[in-house]
């Protein structure tokens, strides 16, 4: 899968830091007034508990520190947009480091401040082109942190079915993984047959087919962001978002059901 296709949109640096750590710093606050009892719930995601979720979350941001500290790498650089297609090969690994960091840290709170703080830290001087070391090669600081949009965003919706909790979710954080989310399908599926509306956020054109040039498009998909993103990232079927009119679906061509999930 390759972004060459399409050209990643662009993102203000300055905000999309300011969102990370906004973000973050509402789940701290979400994960403190958590009980023993909501912590040893299950996460929905595989065998986590809602503890090892909150620990995850975590290591969303604490890669970004970790990356700092060391030198840059001289790796190929990795698009944005090809970043989404290789997170599911890392499932395992990221299951196992969870597990580890949440059993070493049962101070959830002392853990969410140490991260916070020493990633606030190095943001204030780090500059948005150093390279960071990721699997598949290196990413600019300013994109690697649009990436912890969509990780913060799409946990911190896990966090609050399993939990029971409400924690907020950042306007600017919410919107850069909508529209990350969104290009990612336009790059797996190209074209201009279709039209996907995520208002207020992101309009995308996919799927080939007839190229539409005025008026109603003939296929159109709508729905509201926290939906797309469960839908991008497998946490709601298709077929199930339809039933239940979180999404609505017309034209031939506006079956996205095959092209989803895009992330795991």
């Amino acid at each position: 899968m390759t972004s060459a296709r399409k050209r990643a949109r662009t993102y203000d640096p300055a905000k999309i830091r300011a969102a990370v750590l906004a973000q973050f710093g509402h789940v701290r606050e979400g994960v403190r007034a958590l009980d023993e009892e909501r912590l040893a719930r299950p996460a929905g995601l595989g065998d986590w508990s809602v503890r090892e979720l909150a620990a995850h979350m975590t290591m969303s941001l604490d890669v970004v520190s970790r990356q700092l500290d060391l030198p840059a790498p001289a790796a190929k650089e990795l698009a944005l947009l090809d970043w989404p297609f290789g997170t599911a090969s890392r499932a395992e690994a990221i299951a196992d480091g969870t597990r580890a960091v949440a059993a070493a840290h049962p101070d959830l709170d002392a853990l969410y401040a140490a991260v916070g703080a020493r990633v606030t830290e190095q943001l204030a001087t780090a500059p948005d082109d150093r390279l960071l070391g990721v699997p598949a090669g290196a990413m600019p600081l300013a994109d690697f942190l649009v990436t912890r949009t969509v990780e913060l965003v799409v946990h911190t919706d896990d966090l609050n079915r399993a939990a029971g909790t409400d924690i907020p979710f950042d306007r600017q954080a919410l919107a850069a993984c909508t529209r990350l989310l969104a290009d990612t399908l336009a790059v797996k599926a190209p074209g201009a047959s279709t039209e996907v509306r995520i208002p207020p956020y992101a309009v995308v054109q996919c799927v080939e087919g007839p190229r539409h040039t005025r008026g109603t498009p003939p296929n159109v998909v709508e729905t509201d962001p926290l939906t797309w993103i469960r839908l991008a990232t497998g946490r709601t079927e298709w077929k199930a978002a339809l039933e239940e009119a979180k999404v609505s679906a017309s034209g031939e061509r506006a079956d996205l059901g095959g092209l989803l999930p895009l992330m795991g």
